[in-house]
């Protein structure tokens, strides 16, 4: 069966994957880009901006490891945009102009389903009102023999942690202090015994943690 993966999911060192009162201006809150600055010099980075160059050291070859093999990916909303509620504004279609980088199918996890949209290069987004283990099911069906990743934000990665659908987690954990936002390890008490983990630490200052299932 495929795996499911967690890729270049940067947490601060108290535990926040974002920061608080995410905004069209502000897509991470008050942490801004500093949960990401190590990722934004890398080659894959690069290249999802169509510029070549790029460092390519373990950073990168971390940064690299999200793409190859994945077929589908599952988002909470919030990563797709900063609306609330139903959708009052149609025209948005994420944070990633007309060529998003996934070039998959993404299922994007809300209360409020609407229409699919099909963008350039392969991406199309649906919106989906359903569970954890639904939400795999529909997306393990349209990537076929290829992996799902599960893109974020931290409510959806916990919750799919809590479901035990998880096969590779990989955070990054940066060295700043956030002091609010929202936490990614909430509720994950005994994590290590579902995984085996290893770390490493890179020039950028990051440490990389990946969990593989047992």
């Amino acid at each position: 069966m495929s795996l499911v993966r967690v890729h270049n999911f940067s947490v601060s060192l108290d535990g926040f994957a974002t920061g608080e009162g995410q905004s069209l201006e502000a897509p991470f809150g008050h942490a801004g880009t500093r949960l990401h600055e190590w990722f934004f010099g890398t080659r894959t980075f690069h290249g999802m901006q169509g510029k070549s160059g790029g460092s390519t050291g373990v950073d990168e070859a971390m940064a690299a490891a999200w793409g190859p093999g994945i077929g589908a990916e599952i988002m909470g909303r919030n990563k797709f945009g900063p609306q609330r509620g139903p959708w009052e504004d149609h025209e948005w279609r994420g944070w990633w102009g007309e060529e998003p980088p996934f070039h998959t199918p993404v299922f994007v996890l809300t209360h409020h389903p609407r229409p699919s949209l099909e963008m350039a290069g392969g991406t199309t987004f649906h919106f989906i009102d359903a569970t954890p283990p639904e939400a795999l099911r529909q997306a393990r069906e349209a990537a076929g023999d290829l992996d799902v990743r599960i893109g974020g934000g931290p409510s959806t990665v916990r919750d799919f942690l809590a479901a035990d659908l998880v096969d590779h987690l990989h955070v990054v954990v940066v060295p700043i202090v956030l002091g609010r936002g929202e936490r990614l390890w909430d509720g994950q008490e005994a994590l290590e015994e579902r995984f085996t983990s290893e770390s490493v630490t890179t020039p950028s200052g990051v440490t990389h943690l990946t969990f593989t299932r047992r």
